[in-house]
């Protein structure tokens, strides 16, 4: 497979899978938006091994890696991800170690797990999302080594926010990720994710200047992201957390809404 080809293949799953993330990738450059695309090709297959039926195995994930670490080297086995992954990683200058901490932490997800400590999710919310906030930040461009830290703050707000959501999906598969949440219900069951909603927006603000020091010309992306996963977090807290009748998102009206008011912000 040729890397245009490949760059067609990550173009498709990001458009077609990317629920929120795509939306800010129309704001990059060609460049960069087809890199973000690898980034997320990439993250989604990952993702997706440890969650099928059947497939999602340890021997599976160590295939997987050992395919990362052969790309990385310019060795493609005949998934589609891969020319245009090592392009890009290549292009961007993208540390090695990202991808395999991602691994780790979807690999973490084979067998039913509870988390006993906040240490305990912080480092699950590190490894499959403040990665990617790091992986991403090497697209957008950035010269300050502060940015490196409050990439990883926005990565736990992301995920922080993606579990609250989620707190339903994930106990049927047997994940319970936020300590201690099996253990209440009712109006107690909505202060403890109120508790750590408020925790996900202290990062969410920590992390806003991460905006000014990526490159001018990335900032409207990231702040689209950010308002996106902000915007969900802020209607998951309106709903009154109700979380176990329905699952939360923004339309694609308001998706479409925060574009536009980021590209406004660019003019």
């Amino acid at each position: 497979m040729t890397t245009a080809e490949s760059y067609d293949y990550c173009r498709t799953v990001a458009r077609t899978r990317a629920k929120n993330f795509y939306y800010s990738f129309v704001l990059l450059r060609n460049e960069q938006r087809d890199a973000m695309c690898a980034i997320y090709a990439f993250m989604r297959y990952c993702d997706d091994l440890s969650d099928e039926p059947g497939t999602a195995t340890p021997e599976v994930m160590q295939q997987w890696r050992a395919d990362l670490v052969n790309a990385l080297k310019g060795r493609f086995t005949d998934h589609a991800v891969w020319p245009a992954f090592y392009d890009t990683v290549q292009r961007f200058s993208i540390p090695h170690q990202y991808f395999h901490d991602m691994i780790d932490g979807v690999s973490s997800d084979l067998n039913p797990r509870r988390m006993e400590s906040f240490d305990e999710l912080y480092r699950y919310c590190y490894q499959v999302a403040s990665v990617v906030g790091l992986t991403i930040i090497h697209i957008f461009g950035f010269e300050d080594p502060k940015a490196i830290l409050l990439a990883e703050k926005c990565g736990i707000a992301f995920q922080l926010t993606n579990i609250i959501r989620d707190v339903k999906e994930d106990r049927e598969l047997g994940r319970v990720y936020l300590p201690g949440v099996d253990k209440v219900e009712g109006e107690a069951f909505r202060q403890f994710l109120a508790g750590y909603a408020a925790m996900a927006r202290a990062y969410y603000l920590e992390s806003m200047p991460l905006i000014e020091l990526v490159h001018k010309e990335s900032r409207s992306s990231l702040w689209a992201l950010i308002q996106i996963y902000y915007r969900l977090l802020n209607k998951i807290e309106a709903s009154d957390f109700d979380v176990l009748s329905r699952r939360i998102r923004l339309s694609t009206p308001e998706k479409l809404w925060v574009v536009l008011l980021a590209a406004l912000r660019q003019i």
